[in-house]
């Protein structure tokens, strides 16, 4: 028998899908279950012509001498049971679980029988836990059998040797319900995973170490590596396919060949992998220019690409031969920068692409199914010609909206999975309603400069500290956020930063606004004025790259000297603000909120209330009037806006509202608004068509 994800078992022709789409999911039970035993002794008996339909024990005859047969059995087992350890023995949900997913003559065996990957990426991480039930019975109806998620390191440890699985990081949570609702698993747990994440999921205090070397055998990133993998590695292994659970693979590292900077290290990974027990398929995702250099023995190469060019798949068979092809990212869309477009990808020239990958025999994975949200600080940042930060939607125009609504990528690939099964599909979730609450007024305020006497105690240095480096979190720095570098100066004159500031500063001479550096602008003009004045650089980790050749240069923050008419500036106070929610709960009970007046200019904090009646539902904040900063609801970091645009509302999941009362908090940098407006419909900005 073979056991689905989800614990029941199939066999048979009747309990496979034996069409083109392979195993799909759970199916009835057939002729080998307990109905199939008793059928087969009524057959034996009727061969001895002693059934009998009311007789007590199957055959009937010589009873008495069996039941003294099987006391004796019984005794001796009862014997045997006391005197022996038998927790070695294979439970049922293991029987026939002994193969796994393998490559044979060019296509996937699951057990032994031909597999096809229907795969989609949903991250348990972008997804409140509430609902990511829902979004899998969304890929079920949609004709997937497979979900591919990363995981990543730099939430599971944020600080140095203190791992958080729990909550929405319930990565042991998320995989058994993936089993339950039928999906198998291809995990991808890096330690890179790219992702447009901050720093592509590793955790920043690697970069305390000035010599850090990361994805490489580099020993402090091995060491680290290794902690990491100790802790990870337990909760995975019991959920791999052949001990019952649903992963039937594992990514090795992530688009290594487009980094490829050290030659041993994905031999290494590989081995961290399997010293640490990973027993099932073994793979690696590069894009068709890195395939060559991303290879490592005995894990199956994929492929990652949008648009299907000539030969891509067959250029597969040049680094491997004779083995399946599947394409591990099949991008349904693409993700957005501020400043920059709305990017869209066509539904039907992604359906037909589709189709067409299906028909050259390979296996896909939807790369992303679902996106969700980069949540908080986290998104990531391109570095190519010029620094581009990720915005907080990763709605990546994918087959669900960022809130999990249907699109029409949905229903097109739904018929055309259905075609290529072969049998009904199971029927799409009721999409759930959104709520739009009208207008609320941010009735308080608070300036920064107030807050900062009796919630912040600052760090004195004599020269500026990039944020990994400062003392905090039990010595593993700060991650995230803002970081306020305070001294003092006599007189004005020509500031200028080096490119040393990462990755936006605010420049306020005491408390007026006097301009902004950043990686464009990196000279200003300090006004005049008599006897010492503060001098402060609010600077903001805009998000760290997460893909290319960059990543060891990713220190926030100010990373080196900043010059007054040609002297470097020297005895800084440093005042953290990550905004964790201790502080912004403590931000709550400082004295000195006060009425917003008609006009304010921040930075500050402002707070309102917004009231729900009945049960809530998900909602968009739009923060039309507002210029850049943070938002807060009930604690929930929802992540940063920008009138820059395109992104014009976050998204607020139902969730993390109650009924009554429900706070939010705004960080505004600039220019605040009075109020805010929940509404029913998302706007990510103007859009522009992927070439």
């Amino acid at each position: 028998m073979l056991a689905a994800p989800n614990g029941r078992t199939r066999c048979g022709a009747e309990g496979r899908d034996e069409t083109e789409g392979g195993r799909s999911g759970p199916k009835p039970l057939c002729g080998r279950g307990e109905g199939g035993a008793r059928w087969r002794r009524r057959r034996r008996c009727r061969g001895r012509g002693r059934l009998r339909a009311a007789a007590m024990w199957p055959c009937g005859g010589r009873r008495q001498r069996r039941f003294g047969g099987a006391a004796v059995l019984l005794g001796v087992l009862w014997l045997l049971a006391r005197r022996f350890n038998w927790s070695e023995l294979i439970p049922m949900r293991l029987w026939g679980r002994t193969l796994g997913l393998q490559t044979e003559n060019s296509q996937f065996l699951l057990e032994g029988m031909p597999f096809r990957i229907f795969g989609g990426s949903m991250h348990y991480f972008r997804v409140p836990r509430e609902y990511w039930e829902d979004r899998m019975l969304k890929m079920k109806a949609c004709g997937l059998n497979t979900l591919t998620t990363y995981v990543p390191w730099n939430l599971h440890e944020q600080t140095r040797g203190k791992f958080d699985f729990t909550q929405d990081l319930d990565l042991e949570a998320f995989l058994s319900l993936a089993a339950k609702n039928g999906l198998w698993v291809i995990l991808r747990p890096g330690p890179y995973i790219c992702s447009e994440w901050d720093l592509g999921g590793l955790p920043s205090w690697l970069l305390q170490d000035p010599e850090m070397q990361l994805r490489t055998t580099y020993k402090g990133f091995t060491e680290a590596v290794d902690a990491y993998f100790d802790h990870l590695m337990p909760i995975v292994v019991p959920l791999q396919y052949k001990k019952g659970g649903p992963i039937i693979a594992v990514q090795v590292e992530n688009e290594y060949g487009s980094y490829a900077k050290d030659p041993n290290y994905m031999a290494y990974v590989k081995r961290a992998l399997l010293s640490r027990g990973i027993v099932e398929l073994l793979m690696t995702s590069d894009n068709k220019n890195g395939l060559s250099f991303g290879l490592v023995e005995g894990a199956l190469a994929t492929v990652n690409f949008q648009k299907l060019e000539p030969g891509v798949l067959k250029y597969l068979d040049t680094v491997q031969r004779d083995q399946p092809k599947m394409v591990m990212e099949y991008w349904t869309g693409w993700f957005d920068n501020w400043g920059g477009p709305h990017y869209v990808f066509d539904a039907d020239e992604m359906v037909n692409t589709v189709a067409s990958i299906l028909k050259l025999g390979a296996s896909i994975n939807l790369y992303m199914f679902h996106g969700g949200t980069n949540f908080g600080f986290m998104n990531g940042a391109l570095e190519t010609d010029e620094y581009k930060s990720d915005v907080t939607s990763y709605d990546y125009d994918a087959v669900l909206t960022e809130a999990g609504d249907y699109t029409s990528k949905f229903f097109k690939l739904r018929q055309l999975f259905s075609a290529i099964i072969g049998q009904p599909l199971p029927l799409p979730p009721m999409i759930e309603s959104k709520a739009s609450y009208g207008a609320i007024l941010l009735h308080q305020y608070i300036s920064l400069w107030d807050v900062l006497p009796s919630l912040i105690q600052p760090f004195k240095s004599e020269f500026p500290v990039n944020m990994e480096n400062l003392h905090l979190n039990d010595s593993s720095g700060q991650s995230y956020g803002y970081v306020l570098y305070e001294t003092v100066i006599f007189g004005g004159g020509h500031l200028h930063s080096r490119d040393h500031v990462r990755d936006r500063a605010q420049v306020f001479v005491n408390t007026m606004y006097v301009g902004e550096l950043d990686y464009n602008t990196v000279e200003l003009s300090l006004p005049e004025g008599q006897g010492f004045r503060q001098l402060r650089l609010l600077v903001e980790n805009r998000g760290r790259v997460n893909y290319g050749l960059a990543l060891n240069e990713q220190r926030k923050g100010l990373i080196g000297d900043v010059f007054l008419n040609k002297t470097p500036l020297r005895n800084f106070k440093i005042y953290s603000l990550e905004m964790k929610p201790d502080f912004m709960k403590s931000l709550q009970q400082v004295a000195g909120w006060s009425a917003v007046p008609d006009y304010f200019v921040g930075p500050a904090f402002f707070r309102g209330r917004l009231w729900i009646e009945h049960q809530p539902q998900d909602t968009f904040l739009k923060l039309q009037g507002w210029e850049k900063g943070v938002v807060f609801v009930n604690g929930h970091n929802l992540g940063r806006y920008w009138k820059i645009g395109p992104q014009e509302t976050l998204y607020l999941p139902g969730p993390w509202l109650q009924k009554g009362n429900n706070e939010i908090v705004i960080f505004e940098e600039r220019t605040a608004g009075r109020i805010i407006q929940s509404v029913d419909i998302p706007y990510l900005g103007r859009t522009q068509y992927v070439d």
